[in-house]
């Protein structure tokens, strides 16, 4: 049977929108022969909805959608499409399904609600959707093939798979067997994580080689905020082996004979390369879904900095940047060099703004306020912390004036252990590297310098020693170990979870030094609950974790 997957980047919320892009999908999969088209998870509301499906006007309108889908699609094709539903029965639970539909023009075929709500990391959807009950239908006869339905999650539960990983109790896969599946698609909106892919890529595998039939997973693509979708949606037969493979962070459409095999086998990946597209879609999405056209940032000439403003021209261009650089008295020559010439190379506007004159005005205004207050301590950061202000406020102002992006450019290990200032550098409207380690940081530098801007970063930003220039001489291992001695301890403790214990042993690092870093960690939970939205792209980022700010636990 030919098939097409369809992977779509919608915009939540764009109901109008969201119906053309699965219609025209619809169309291009009809003239190309299509008998059935899959489309992702939820592709008529865009995923995830949130709190949206709590207004009864946009489930009004969602109902309305799929009215429309199904009144439009094109003759002799089959369409499988992700959208929140309402129940016909409300004796009891949650009023919403989230379900996949299956129709032909003029006529729903089957509605096949998910089963599997996830409820960890990022995913709430027990909070609006009712799961399906045991024994529901899920396969639908097309021709002589009988098509399984599976939402998502649904095919994440297998026993053999999983092994004591397994979260639920039942296996939506196995009941679609059980109900003589030949065949098996998957509407699914998967968010992206570092090597996520090969993790799905084995788990389709796995399921078409167990159950012998062939599996097709369709994948949304595209940033909803802060999450971010990469697409590669999957074709294999039954005997596991590769039939398509469609592109990361790209719309796009495949049709697939599940008789066929892909020529060649699927490569290695670079996961440099894939890290790049996953964040400069997410700044490119971001950008477009909120009206935005241009883009702001602080170039301070050190490394987080020059990244960001590297992803920034890459996602939206160049004459859409601005970058200002705001030296203070603290400010080396170098520092201001760099920012210049990174500004210069990747072609984007540059202007110098100093601050000190406005440091000078507030030590001066504070000055007999703060005389009456006990003497500060020998850690006091008072006025290394108006710096960051000033330059927030001069940030967030040109950011006013142009309708512009403000990009924040701190990094997950800063964000971890609250080496930021609220107000200051933490202002923004997207946190763009906050989910990369300061080493990946460097990493990514490098890769883009080699691959995609031609070393426009430069290397004298790439070697010398981090520092946020707030007092004369800082560098950053002042208040903190080595980022090749913290990244790894950061690791154990946020990704991994680990206890002090457990991360001294795995980093063979003094279990004090840990046990300070972890303490970092819980006091600093304030501040990223301030955060701006952040691109997710590892498994554990702070978006989708939840510390309590005032408590007494301290490891």
């Amino acid at each position: 049977m030919k098939i097409a997957l369809a992977q779509l980047d919608t915009t939540i919320g764009d109901l109008a929108g969201n119906s053309r892009l699965v219609l025209d999908a619809c169309h291009d999969a009809a003239k190309r022969g299509a008998r059935v088209v899959v489309l992702p998870e939820l592709v008529v509301s865009g995923y995830p909805p949130r709190d949206l499906l709590n207004v009864p006007s946009f489930l009004r309108a969602c109902d309305d959608a799929v009215e429309q889908i199904v009144r439009e699609l094109p003759e002799g094709i089959v369409a499988i499409f992700g959208a929140p539903r309402r129940r016909t029965s409300n004796v009891g639970g949650r009023v919403l399904t989230d379900s996949a539909i299956a129709a032909r023009r003029g006529e729903i075929l089957l509605e096949v609600q998910k089963a599997l709500l996830p409820t960890y990391d990022v995913f709430d959807e027990r909070r609006y959707f009712e799961p399906a009950p045991a024994h529901m239908p899920r396969v639908l006869r097309v021709d002589e093939e009988r098509i399984g339905i599976l939402v998502c999650e649904d095919m994440w539960n297998d026993r053999l798979f999983w092994d004591d990983r397994r979260i639920y109790d039942r296996d939506p896969f196995a009941e679609a067997m059980e109900q003589g599946a030949t065949l098996v698609v998957n509407v699914s909106a998967s968010p992206f994580a570092q090597k996520k892919h090969d993790l799905r890529r084995n788990l389709v595998t796995h399921a078409a080689k167990r159950w012998h039939v062939p599996v097709l997973y369709a994948n949304a693509v595209g940033g909803n905020d802060g999450l971010l979708f990469d697409g590669g949606s999957l074709a294999v037969g039954a005997d596991g082996a590769p039939i398509a493979e469609l592109p990361f962070f790209a719309a796009a459409l495949e049709v697939v004979d599940t008789e066929s095999r892909m020529k060649g086998v699927l490569g290695e990946r670079d996961e440099m390369a894939v890290l790049a597209a996953a964040l400069t879609t997410g700044v490119r999405d971001y950008a477009r879904k909120t009206g935005m056209k241009s883009w702001v940032l602080g170039l301070s000439g050190g490394v987080d900095s020059a990244l960001v403003a590297t992803l920034g021209t890459l996602a939206l261009g160049k004459d859409a940047g601005a970058a200002l650089a705001m030296p203070s008295r603290y400010s080396s020559e170098h520092s201001i060099a760099d920012a210049k010439k990174l500004a210069e190379r990747l072609g984007v506007r540059f202007q110098i703004v100093p601050i000190d004159p406005v440091h000078v005005a507030y030590e001066q205004v504070l000055a007999p306020v703060l005389a009456e207050l006990p003497p500060p301590a020998a850690n006091d950061v008072t006025f290394e912390n108006v710096q960051a202000r000033v330059r927030g406020a001069t940030l967030m102002a040109f950011a006013n004036r142009i309708n512009g992006l403000l990009l924040t450019t701190g990094n997950k290990s800063e964000c971890s252990v609250g080496y930021c200032t609220l107000y200051g550098d933490m202002c923004g409207g997207l946190a763009v590297i906050a989910d990369l380690w300061k080493h990946e940081v460097y990493a990514l530098c490098r890769w883009l310098n080699e691959h995609e801007v031609d070393g426009a970063i430069p290397e004298s930003t790439l070697i010398k020693p981090p520092s946020a220039e707030l007092r004369p001489g800082q560098r950053d291992d002042q208040s903190l170990p080595p980022y090749d001695v913290l990244d790894p301890i950061l690791k154990a403790l946020v990704e991994d979870e680990l206890g002090v214990e457990e991360a001294s042993a795995r980093t063979g690092q003094p279990i004090e030094l840990v046990r300070s870093m972890a303490r970092k960690v819980y006091l600093a939970e304030y501040k990223r609950k301030q955060f701006a939205p952040t691109l997710k792209v590892s498994p554990r980022a702070w978006v989708g974790r939840d510390y309590p700010i005032a408590m007494g636990f301290r490891p």
